[in-house]
Order: C-alpha cells, then structure tokens, then sequence
C-alpha cells in the first residue's frame, strides 16, 4: 500500500480527515496509485491479449524497474535519470527472455505460463541476493507539494498522474494509427491469415512482449519514490493486474484501463475505512461477483 495511503488512514483514525478539506489530497493519493496500477495493467493486458498467455513474470518486470532506479541512484545519478532507463532497460530484458526461452512455448500456452512463473521465482531471488531482504525508498525528482488555499496537492503523485495519461493515449494511438498496431491486431485477430499477409507474427509477438515489459518497468521507476523497494514488492502486483485484465476483458485495450482503474481505486481506497487484510478480501469478492456475472469481461472485444 503507498505510504501516502496509509498515512491518511492512520490520519483518519486519528480523526484529522474529518475535514472535507483533507480528502482531496488523500484522493490524489489514490489516483497515483490507480495510474501506477493502470500501467502495471496494460502491459500484461497486452501480451494477454497478444499471445494468449499470462506472463507470470510480470510482477518481477515492475521489480527490476523499480531496481534500475535505486541501483543507478546509489551510484550518483539522479533518481530521475534512472525512472528514464527503467523501462528501457526492462524493456531489454523482455526481449532477451522472449527471445530465448519464451517463445519457445507459445504453442503450449499453460506451458508459457509455467516457464514465466519459474522466470519471476528466478529474477525476484536474484534480486532479493543483492537487496539483501531489506526495504530502501528512492528520492523523488519532484519533491513538495502544491498549496492551493488550503489544500496540498503532492507534486510527485500529480506528475505520475500526468505521465500515465500521456503514455496511455501514446499506447493507444500507437496500437489504432500506425502500421505496427495494425500488424498487431491482425495477429490477434487471425495470426494464420496475417502471416499468410506476409506479417512476421514472431515479430509482432517479441515487440509486444518488449513493449508490455516497457510499461511495467516504467511503472516500477515511477513508483520507487512512494513505494518502497523489495524483492516482493512485484507480487501483489501481479495479482491484482491478473484480476484487473480478466475484470476488463483480455482482448480489450479500454478494458485493461477500465479493469485497472476499478481494481487500483478499490484497492488504494478502501483501507482507508477498513483494515487492508479486509480490504483485499473484499476487491477479490467484487471482482469475482462482476466475472460471474460477465464472464467476458466488461468491455471484452467479444471475438468468437
């Protein structure tokens, strides 16, 4: 959960929320986390989507963007010189394992989901080696908060804000307006017929994966600042953006926006009224309810 986010709520039970005020600050609190939560989720709805299988790993990707900014930080550079090269970095490290072992496992999708899982066990203890067990926070580029009046809106959470919506709409008119998003929805729609078109799938598949990586890197950088780093930290992550994508609907790129931001606000919302152990509970039982209910999602693409 973001620091932020439980602070206001130990603020609550201290009684200093009581002022209308003091909530906007706390729902900044929960729109950052919810655009952290939302490119966590497009990168995995977009190989779900691609490939038909969920990469295991992808909660691991968050943890090695979140990794390149402490280690590069520790080293001298700026912390934001380090959220730059984390999803270039993650970005090559997808390609490198799509490359070599997962690719190899595409006709098997339970067998890709397997092989990714052994992945993630093998990158987070790697990491957990080098951090030791231990929890490290990274400075914020922006540090302060804007005061309007009497409210303090933190600048940090505002740009992670202002960030995620402009990767989003570069997200979608990358995969609507240009030749490689054509290429890839033609592969999901019909990958016999786009590589009878002369579309190398294999490639499509790589660059998306990369792409997918990308995003969960950036997401790991943005959020080091407001999230402390450990060798876990990728789990929940994946988890919830698991739940988020099938909530959404695999297929759909509004859907992967949609899933991400009910399960992120739920999730950074309510332990705020109630304890986060509960909290959980319940944004699985809601999320569950709607699947029973809409089994494709709530704006699956409704392919046959």
């Amino acid at each position: 959960m973001i620091l932020g986010i439980r602070n206001a709520k130990e603020a609550r039970c201290q009684g200093e929320l009581r002022d209308p005020m003091s909530f906007v600050p706390f729902l900044f609190d929960v729109l950052a986390y919810s655009a952290i939560f939302v490119l966590v989720v497009l990168g995995l709805g977009v190989i779900a989507s691609m490939m038909g299988i969920f990469n295991f790993a992808h909660g691991e990707f968050v943890l090695l963007g979140a990794y390149t900014v402490y280690v590069l930080q520790q080293t001298g550079v700026p912390s934001w010189v380090g959220m730059i090269t984390a999803p270039f970095a993650v970005a090559m490290v997808g390609l490198l394992l799509e490359r070599l072992a997962i690719q190899r496992f595409y006709a098997t999708p339970i067998v890709a989901m397997l092989g990714t899982y052994a992945i993630a066990m093998a990158l987070r203890e790697a990491v957990r080696a080098l951090l030791g067990g231990r929890f490290y926070n990274v400075d914020a580029p922006l540090v302060g908060a804007f005061v309007l009046g009497e409210l303090s809106i933190s600048k940090w959470r505002t740009v992670i804000i202002i960030i995620t919506v402009i990767v989003m709409v570069l997200s979608w008119l990358l995969l609507t307006r240009t030749k490689f998003g054509l290429q890839v929805r033609a592969s999901l729609e019909n990958p016999a017929l786009a590589r009878a078109s002369g579309i190398s799938t294999s490639r499509v598949y790589a660059a998306t994966f990369t792409f997918g990586a990308a995003l969960a890197g950036l997401a790991g950088g943005l959020m080091v600042p407001i999230y402390s780093i450990s060798a876990d930290m990728g789990v929940p992550f994946l988890i919830k953006s698991f739940l988020a994508v099938m909530l959404g609907g695999v297929g759909s790129f509004e859907g992967s926006i949609v899933g991400a931001a009910l399960v992120g606000a739920t999730s950074a919302a309510l332990p705020w009224a109630i304890k986060p152990v509960v909290a959980d509970l319940l944004v699985f039982v809601i999320a569950i309810v709607i699947v029973k209910f809409r089994p494709q999602g709530l704006l699956s693409l409704g392919r046959r």
